[in-house]
């Protein structure tokens, strides 16, 4: 499902401000601010708009039809859901659709605030009609269901089917509580609570608020990863790239009422607890020694202010998994302090017997990365393993620098990748040393999380022959970004009242393998495809809306330093019977199974408790069997019910030990192959 709203923020330290509603007095509709821009704005808009326009790598022309399009990408982000505005309220602004590329040139931005302020009119009359519904009795035994993504239905054509749409969301919210144990009282007490805070948060809204949403409306409708920045979320920008954060290391996004994890940094508090994944929502808060707060509805940054906390303390997030799954999980987090260096790439063997496999996990592509798997190597050379895996799974990135430098420890010399500018100039990076680190079987483990740099130290020991690609197709991110502030050094000279102006990320390059092929959208396809688990088959650049088409250029000069396909058709066949009559293995495939037998119904959620209620104990008794099967190969003591499962167990890795049993085969073939041509 492809969000149009794409609003992040690093819940690790940031400075932000937290909304208070103590004492205040009740919203209404006539207290409703009428937000308008400010006199600032029309700079920025011209400014943002000559520098898309004339330095981004996709060249476009913000003609009519460009203007549309960026007029349905903000009405999506306004109501994604298409279930607080009717067909009326979008009808009346039809003939503003193709000239807002004008009112960006201008920065008369009429449009955008005069919908805006309409949004929140009809969301005010949603909530309040929200607290009516709740108000009466509900019945949880029928056939009703609700549609969790309707971005592709029409518009209400009525107060009526709008209003039916708020009594299945209503019940849908209380049936998610119910499911939870609690009782009607305090069912009645959080629903209310959760509705008022959102009625107020709507007073909470300003101009800046608009302004952003606009502009990155304008932003994403050229391509993903082209970005406007307030002045306040240009501060966060730069405070994480500080790299001195404190919090649990979670990049968040707002997904529609949900607070969702978007991602989650190397080595952080989220991402080494296990318990939680990307995708998950963050639905409740609770500080240490409080209770749980809902968090709901709650804007963004507010959330990110009650997650954010000094270093040793505790927090407990209630998170309700990826999917259309209902039963929330508690996992409690000790904040940290969050410095690149404790990111560094870490080493560990794995013993099959007298065979060794090294395993080196590499969470980033940060500087000193390549001078740190060097010591790394040397340490491993001691220890006489038979084969090398790097994990690269969910490595987004980072240097391109240590992209080109890790690749030359595996190659003599030569070309790594190709960047393309939006003039068509190429340019070729390149390992100059001559000198070989490592000489031995190596195998490179990607998932679809893998991105940029990552897929370029893939793709570059794939067109070299030099390893064996082994997991998922990776994200398929081969674009460059450049950040930019829009302040000018005479602002505050000609314009001393004037805030700071925020600033542009925005797109100017292209990757491209040695080969000649793009990573952009496709990737880089593993020589070895492991089965693909739940959702896989929608993460990724291609499932964009609107990202860079792939492409092609020349191939680079340069030389192959081995050949892996002559073992390709072997090792899939080891591997194939190995994974066959492999627990883990057999799992993920029957996971895979009800996924394609339910996806094109995932988003359509029964209302009826029995069901659901039926749903999360299948589901519960499914993972209790498989941890007990497990158990019992592993010689432990079986479970009676999940809540007997102690906090530090750590799930197993089939993946990445099945590519361990995949290095020691290509170890096997390749000296069987070195023995034959010695002959």
């Amino acid at each position: 499902m492809n969000k149009f709203v794409r609003v992040t923020a690093i819940a690790a330290g940031l400075f932000l401000a937290g909304a208070s509603f103590a004492n205040e007095a009740p919203v209404t509709l006539e207290t409703l601010p009428q937000l308008q821009q400010e006199p600032q704005d029309a700079t920025v808009s011209e400014r943002v708009t000559a520098r898309f326009t004339r330095s981004h790598y996709r060249q476009f022309d913000l003609d009519e039809n460009f203007s549309a399009k960026i007029f349905d990408r903000y009405l999506n982000m306004l109501d994604f859901n298409h279930n607080v505005l009717m067909a009326a309220d979008v009808a009346q602004f039809a003939d503003k659709k193709t000239s807002l590329g004008e009112e960006l040139k201008t920065g008369k931005l009429d449009t955008a605030y005069a919908l805006f302020n309409l949004a929140q009119k009809r969301r005010f009359e949603r909530f309040q009609y929200a607290l009516t519904v709740l108000a009466r009795p509900m019945d949880f035994t029928g056939n009703d269901t609700i549609d969790l993504d309707r971005s592709k239905a029409p518009w209400p054509k009525d107060i009526n089917e709008l209003n039916s749409l708020w009594d299945a969301k209503v019940k849908y919210d209380e049936l998610n509580l119910r499911l939870t144990g609690k009782d009607e009282k305090e069912i009645r007490e959080v629903l209310s609570k959760r509705y008022h805070f959102a009625i107020k948060r709507l007073a909470q809204s300003n101009s800046e608020d608009v302004f952003q949403l606009i502009m990155n409306a304008f932003a994403h409708e050229i391509d993903p990863h082209t970005n406007y920045l307030s002045p306040r979320n240009t501060e966060q920008f730069n405070t994480e790239m500080s790299l001195s954060l404190e919090g649990i290391g979670a990049v968040l996004q707002q997904d529609d009422d949900y607070t969702m994890i978007n991602s989650m940094v190397p080595g952080g508090p989220a991402a080494k607890s296990k318990n939680i994944t990307v995708g998950d929502r963050i639905v409740g808060v609770g500080q240490s020694g409080k209770p749980m707060v809902d968090v709901i509805g709650w804007r963004l940054d507010d959330v990110v202010a009650l997650i954010k906390g000094p270093k040793g303390s505790k927090v407990r997030l209630e998170v309700l998994p990826a999917g259309k799954g209902t039963k929330t999980r508690t996992v409690t987090l000790t904040r940290e302090r969050i410095r690149l260096e404790d990111r560094a790439v870490k080493m560990t063997v794995k013993t099959f017997g007298k065979q060794k496999v090294a395993v080196m996990d590499i969470p980033g592509f940060y500087v000193g990365l390549t001078d740190d798997v060097k010591v790394q190597l040397q340490k491993m050379e001691k220890q006489h393993v038979n084969s090398l895996v790097i994990d690269l799974r969910t490595n987004g990135g980072g240097a391109l620098t240590e992209a080109v430098s890790l690749s030359g420890l595996f190659i003599p010399s030569g070309p790594v990748v190709q960047v393309r500018d939006n003039n068509g100039k190429v340019r070729e990076d390149s390992d100059t040393d001559g000198v070989v680190y490592y000489k031995g079987p190596l195998v490179v483990l990607v998932d679809r999380f893998s991105a940029s740099a990552s897929e370029i130290f893939a793709a570059a020991m794939q067109d070299y022959g030099r390893a064996l690609i082994v997991g998922e197709p990776t994200f398929g991110k081969g674009t460059v970004q450049q950040y930019r502030s829009l302040n000018r050094i005479y602002d505050q000279m000609l314009r001393p009242e004037w805030p700071a102006l925020g600033s542009v990320q925005y797109t100017i390059q292209k990757f491209y393998r040695v080969n000649g092929g793009s990573t952009q959208r496709k990737g880089v396809t593993p020589d070895i495809l492991m089965p693909t688990g739940v959702e896989a088959a929608e993460t990724g650049e291609a499932f964009e809306d609107n990202a860079l088409p792939w492409d092609s250029i020349n191939a680079a000069t340069y030389s192959k330093t081995g050949d892996m396909k002559p073992f390709v058709p072997e090792l899939l066949k080891t591997h194939a019977a190995r994974i066959a009559n492999d627990p883990e293995f057999q799992s993920i495939a029957q996971d895979i199974e009800k996924y394609k037998a339910t996806k094109d119904k995932r988003d359509i959620v029964s209302l009826n408790f029995a069901q659901r209620e039926k749903e999360n104990h299948d589901d519960d008794a499914i993972r209790l069997n498989r941890i007990n099967e497990r158990f019992k190969r592993e010689g432990k003591k079986p479970l009676k019910s999940l809540d007997d499962l102690p906090k530090d167990y750590q799930q197993p890795d089939p993946y990445l030990d099945e590519t361990a049993h995949i290095a020691l085969d290509l170890s096997q073939a390749e000296s069987t192959e070195g023995n034959a041509a010695a002959k």
